[in-house]
């Protein structure tokens, strides 16, 4: 059987790919659809130091580790892997916006609200399936955007009632499964 990738052989590749660049300037790095795919986050990372936008989608992914010292990543796009947890993005909790993480296998959003500068959350066609996990997205305080669709959560539930329910938990939310929230009270102020 064939060895995964590492992020040590997704470095050489750009480096082939693009002869001359320097990873350490480059701001947008796609480490998506490796063959063979990655399986493992780690410190080779740390090589991307002017990184902003970072995709590692389409892998073998199965823990966000490896992300100290990439100090500018605004965008960490890790969809189609088979992520369990929001651990691991601590490091990255200052300057991440926006983080793609659907289609994984996320059922609990324990550690989500140390991304405090979150606006974009993509994280349709995952396991969360309590009202109690969806509420700890409310510590995301700049959270605006929210992907969710395909959850078991939003499954059992009418489409009417979960945008009510969903908007009315998390005041900050201007955009829901890829549609604007109209709010009364903005209603209101219009009137």
């Amino acid at each position: 059987m064939a060895k995964p990738s590492t992020i040590k052989d997704a470095i050489k590749k750009w480096e082939e790919k693009f002869p001359g660049a320097d990873i350490s300037q480059a701001e947008d790095v796609g480490f998506q659809f490796q063959w063979l795919p990655i399986e493992k986050m780690d410190n080779s990372l740390a090589a991307l130091t002017n990184v902003k936008k970072l995709s590692l989608s389409t892998n073998c992914i199965e823990k966000i580790t490896g992300l100290n010292g990439l100090k500018n990543l605004r965008i960490l796009s890790v969809a189609r892997n088979y992520i369990k947890a929001f651990t691991g993005l601590e490091a990255v909790a200052d300057t991440l916006e926006e983080l793609w993480i659907s289609y994984n296998l996320i059922e609990k959003t324990k550690g989500i609200g140390a991304l405090k500068k979150l606006k974009v959350l993509y994280m349709s066609n995952n396991l969360v399936k309590e009202w109690s996990q969806f509420n700890l997205l409310q510590e995301c305080p700049a959270l605006e955007d929210l992907l969710f669709v395909g959850n078991p959560l939003y499954e059992n539930l009418d489409e009417a009632v979960w945008r009510a329910e969903a908007s009315k938990r998390i005041s900050t939310l201007k955009k829901l499964d890829g549609e604007t929230i109209l709010r009364e009270d903005a209603e209101e102020e219009e009137d």
